[in-house]
């Protein structure tokens, strides 16, 4: 692919870029870059921003998504990220700063460039890291879900003290790859309307990350 990942994070991912599978993606990726016919998402130079703002060594909290908003002008590279010139945010981000408003009483932010809080140490992965213009879903089954597995994994066995939010099914179901002795694993449904009032209100996961990381000598995270 050619595309370059943060040089941290290609030290640390060097067998996993190497393996067959990753090399297929990789011409897969580029191939739907170079077609005309559909959009893809993120911009190619944006495909891997969510390592480049948020170097291995920086990584506290995980937060992990489901593919990249499939709508022209919204997805930046980082889960759940819009840019900042999107308005009205996009519902699930609505919900998640709900949530964040309630459970720590701050107030809605000018914008839904999650930027910030990658560089403060948050890593905003998805599963999948493209997606065709109005079509959810549509990298499915690439690759891209074992990339992002051996992510988590090495993130599990190299790492102390993280936080993981996973929320919906999709997410949740990447509990197995972490060790729950090591990090702190916070689970809930997805914040999308269709499923934020059967337990994403209320789940209080911005408080619990923040007091996990004051406990273990970690700064905390302005949300």
């Amino acid at each position: 692919m050619s595309l370059q990942i943060e040089a941290s994070w290609k030290n640390i991912l060097n067998n996993e870029l190497e393996q067959k599978y990753f090399l297929e993606l990789s011409k897969k990726v580029d191939q739907f870059y170079r077609e005309d016919k559909v959009q893809i998402f993120p911009k190619k130079k944006e495909v891997f921003r969510a390592f480049d703002v948020c170097p291995f060594e920086k990584v506290k909290v995980v937060i992990l998504g489901q593919d990249p908003y499939p709508t022209k002008g919204y997805a930046n590279g980082l889960s759940f990220s819009v840019n900042n010139d999107i308005y009205p945010f996009p519902k699930s981000l609505n919900n998640i700063f709900k949530e964040i408003h309630n459970d720590i009483g701050i107030s809605f932010p000018e914008n839904g460039d999650l930027t910030r809080w990658a560089e403060q140490g948050v890593l905003l992965l998805n599963t999948v890291l493209t997606v065709e213009e109005g079509s959810p879903d549509s990298h499915k089954g690439i690759g891209w879900e074992k990339f992002t597995n051996g992510v988590i994994e090495l993130l599990s066995d190299q790492k102390q003290e993280l936080v993981f939010m996973l929320w919906g099914a999709k997410a949740t179901a990447k509990t197995s790859l972490i060790n729950e002795d090591k990090h702190m694993v916070l689970s809930s449904v997805h914040p999308s309307p269709l499923s934020a009032y059967r337990g994403f209100f209320g789940c209080k996961h911005f408080s619990k990350a923040n007091d996990y990381l004051n406990e273990n000598n970690l700064s905390v995270i302005n949300w």
